[in-house]
């Protein structure tokens, strides 16, 4: 019973006008976002943040959320109308979607597209519902030592899933979590790596970071690569699908929509490796695989329904452990603490209207989402051919005003140009960005938590051995993550030997 009140107490929050009004533009911010090549949530996110500190906490994580899942659907659009992915995680659907779309049935592509994410998406939003009451209580019994195991995990297991070099995804981690040790210590009281600049006692803000590594960063990297805007010329009819295309698609949907909400809640696995492993899925189930790369709706159904619903179950480690999955969960997560909100077991307790009001308004965006992206698609097919020597340079205005009207502070603006340029480099030498982020937005509480096991142990680290069973397992689990890659390393030393 006390779930359901909990449900409709969640609609009514929701359901308020400025919050409906918030998730309307939170679902169409991220559809453009998701339709346009080179441009993600976290830089959208990004540009956005500084204007929802004029906000209430639970209108700016709706918002923000929007703009997550929404760019979810945008995504597809790109992938099967150009061949490019708008999104990473769009990047499988232009293997069947286009060739449906040169095959006369960007309709049906663009129609399954939708319904499918429409379909995973509440789905994974029922998850949350119901996966993270219980998840929460269990939390609630998790000490310092638990914390900090399950912060290791997370940030190992990140770096172990990575799409280029563990190594590498290791140092972006340390490097993160050096940053984030910048400024006073508030424990000590001692300046830590300010070299006596006032800004950066309160340490590197979020925003200039998170900027210029996904804004600025972005913007280099495709004027570089100069993206080529050839939308292809069809007519786009039947929109929706036939009952042969629901046939051949309702399975991938449900699979997709499962293996999605799994790997969204796995920390570092996420949308992108949930869309592999569904298309992979699909096309060994499939009766015809060698068809799959030519045309087949169950291509497009299964991934599209696979990144939406990952973007679902990323919200359950986010809201009840307040451990962030991926990166745009650890932007919400800076956006709540910075709001005064602070993600955990306790959220549901003490800030009952966040928690449910944003899960209840995905249900909102979902159907927003839908309504939006079946009849707008000539609308998102124009906005494709705006010049991109129009529109990147307006990104980098915004980034310029979004991070100087945070403070006032022209300094900012230089340190989110210097993460600008640095991210450029990184990235040309195959650094991802993603843990830097994820450990910098996890590095204060990976070390609060870090410092009270020993202060509690007197200095032991052994304490996160005994003193609990789920504190070892954590540890014994991350400490393998690392050593994994060694395991190849070893099999060649003995078989040389």
């Amino acid at each position: 019973m006390e779930f359901w009140n909990n449900i409709v107490f969640g609609f009514g929050v929701s359901f308020q006008p400025v919050n409906l009004f918030f998730c309307f533009m939170g679902v169409l911010v991220g559809t453009l976002v998701g339709v346009l090549p080179g441009i993600g949530p976290v830089a959208a996110m990004s540009l956005l943040l500084p204007l929802t500190f004029h906000m209430s906490p639970i209108s700016a994580i709706i918002m923000l959320a929007g703009i997550y899942y929404g760019a979810q659907y945008g995504g597809s659009t790109t992938s099967i109308l150009v061949n490019i992915p708008g999104e990473a995680t769009a990047v499988v659907t232009c293997l069947d979607g286009y060739q449906m779309a040169r095959q006369g049935r960007a309709g049906p592509a663009l129609g399954i597209a939708a319904f499918g994410s429409f379909i995973a998406g509440t789905l994974g939003v029922i998850g949350v519902m119901f996966f993270s009451p219980p998840l929460a209580k269990i939390a609630l019994e998790f000490g310092s030592p638990e914390y900090f195991s399950l912060m290791f995990v997370g940030v190992t297991l990140l770096t172990y899933l990575s799409m280029k070099s563990m190594l590498k995804s290791l140092i972006m981690a340390v490097l993160g979590l050096f940053v984030g040790t910048i400024g006073v210590d508030t424990v000590t009281g001692l300046h830590r790596f300010t070299f006596r600049i006032p800004t950066l006692m309160d340490g590197v803000g979020l925003v200039p970071i998170v900027m210029g590594l996904f804004g600025i960063t972005e913007v280099l990297i495709n004027v570089e690569t100069s993206i080529k805007q050839s939308v292809f010329e069809t007519k786009i009819k039947g929109l929706l699908p036939t009952w042969k295309d629901w046939k051949d698609s309702i399975s991938p949907i449900f699979r997709g929509g499962l293996i999605g909400f799994i790997m969204g809640i796995i920390p570092g696995a996420g949308a992108i490796l949930a869309t592999f492993t569904s298309y992979t899925v699909e096309r060994r189930l499939s009766k015809h695989p060698e068809k799959f790369g030519t045309g087949m709706i169950g291509g497009v159904a299964g991934p599209e329904s696979a990144n939406n619903a990952a973007s679902s179950g990323a919200f359950i480690p986010l809201l009840t452990l307040g451990i962030p999955p991926n990166v745009v969960a650890a932007m919400l997560l800076g956006a709540l603490m910075i709001h005064g909100v602070i993600p955990g077991p306790l959220l549901l307790k003490q800030n009952p209207q966040i928690f449910w009001g944003v899960v209840t308004s995905m249900y909102t965006g979902n159907v927003l989402l839908l309504a939006l992206n079946l009849p707008l698609i000539g609308i998102w097919v124009r906005i494709l051919k705006v010049p991109y020597t129009i529109l990147f340079p307006l990104i980098l205005l915004f980034c310029v005003i979004g991070v100087y009207s945070l403070n006032n502070n022209i300094l900012e603006v230089y340190i989110m140009l210097g993460f600008g340029v640095a991210g450029y480099v990184l990235r040309k030498l195959e650094y991802e960005p993603a843990p830097f982020v994820l450990a910098l937005v996890l590095g204060p509480m990976i070390e609060d938590n870090l410092r009270s096991s020993l202060m509690l142990s007197g200095g032991s680290p052994w304490t996160f051995f005994t003193n609990s069973p789920l504190s070892c397992t954590l540890m014994i689990v991350g400490f393998f993550i690392l050593a994994a890659p060694l395991l190849p390393w070893f099999k060649k030393i003995e078989k040389s030997n």
